[in-house]
This record gives C-alpha cells, sequence and structure tokens, in this order.
C-alpha cells in the first residue's frame, strides 16, 4: 500500500487575520476619531491623529457632532499661550500632560485625552470657565514638542509655567506678579484676583 500524498487547501487564515487586523484597526481609528470630536478636536487634529480618510472623517464629524465642521486654519502663533489668563490655563494643562508622561506608558492621543480631562477636572472644581479648547491644548504640545515652547519655573512660587524658548532664568509666573488689569474682570467664570 502506497501513501498518496494530497495536497493540502491553501490556507486562508493568513489572508483572514489581515483583514481582520485591517478591519479592527479601522473600528479604532472610527472609535479614536468619534472620541476626539466628541472633546471637541477640529479637523485638523482628527487628520493628524488618526489614518481615516477626509471624507470619512467629515461624515463621521457630522454624525457624531450633529454638524459640519467647523473650517479653516488652527491658528498658529504661540503668543495665545503666554498671555495671563491663557497662560495659567496652558500651564496648568501641561503640567498635567507632562506628570502623566512620568507615571504611564501612553501613546500620545491618550496621554493628551487624559490630561485634557483632567484640566477640565480642575477647572469645574475651581468653578472657573475653561480657557484652552482640546485644540489648542493638541497645539500646545504640538508647539512644546517642536521646541517653540518649553516650562520654566517661577523663580518666586516654584511652578511651572508654559514660556518662550528662552526665557529669563528669573521668571516670574503672572500668579506672583500678575500684569495690572489682571483679575478685575466682572465676567462669570474668570480669575479673580483679592
Amino acid at each position: 500500500m502506497t501513501a498518496t500524498h494530497t495536497p493540502a487547501a491553501p490556507s486562508n487564515t493568513k489572508v483572514a487575520k489581515t483583514t481582520a487586523k485591517s478591519v479592527l484597526n479601522e473600528s479604532k481609528q472610527i472609535e479614536r476619531a468619534a472620541m476626539l470630536i466628541g472633546m471637541g478636536a477640529r479637523m485638523q487634529v482628527l487628520e493628524s491623529e488618526t489614518t481615516l480618510s477626509y471624507e470619512r472623517l467629515i461624515r463621521l464629524y457630522k454624525e457624531v457632532a450633529g454638524k459640519s465642521p467647523s473650517k479653516g486654519q488652527l491658528p498658529f502663533s504661540t503668543d495665545w499661550f503666554l498671555t495671563w489668563q491663557e497662560n495659567i490655563h496652558s500651564s496648568l494643562f501641561l503640567n498635567i500632560y507632562e506628570y502623566l508622561s512620568k507615571g504611564i506608558e501612553l501613546d500620545s492621543v491618550d496621554q493628551l485625552t487624559k490630561a485634557y480631562r483632567l484640566y477640565i477636572e480642575q477647572i469645574q472644581m475651581a468653578q472657573v470657565e475653561p480657557l484652552l479648547s482640546f485644540t489648542r491644548a493638541w497645539r500646545l504640545v504640538k508647539f512644546v514638542d517642536a521646541g517653540m515652547l518649553n516650562r520654566t519655573k517661577c523663580a518666586q512660587c516654584g511652578g511651572q509655567f508654559v514660556t518662550e524658548l528662552y526665557e529669563n532664568r528669573h521668571y516670574t509666573c503672572g500668579l506672583c506678579n500678575p500684569p495690572a488689569r489682571a483679575g478685575k474682570s466682572k465676567a462669570a467664570g474668570s480669575l479673580m484676583l483679592h
């Protein structure tokens, strides 16, 4: 009796795994984009932080937000982060962001979203209006990563504040040395100095 060798049928498991992985990856990208839209991310953030096509992002944005995305370019200036109240908010967020980077391994989007949620939580506890949008927080991180902004220690209180790259060693923050008109606004939710 001779044994005959029957050729095995071609295996489709590799093809199935590749397809399953791409479907799973796309599902994760859609979930990530929906979360970012829910946090107020603009289209430029979504395009940068997901692999979904522009057309797909537009449809998803309309479905999640119930409206078309805002048009126009994102502001590309570091100046906003350096004005008095905005600097305090930006510094709070960036300190949370940097703290999270030391504690646990997160990808950049997870770190950003967790830091932003903690920022919002702290601002709400202080009963202050949040000035830093999610898109501005994302932009701040990009500016820091590009070396356009950094954190500098205040010579008086020791806190870390967002500053220009080559800030003076004897930097004093806006809380220790507020501008003349700072804290005098009667607007609800603004910082008040006593």
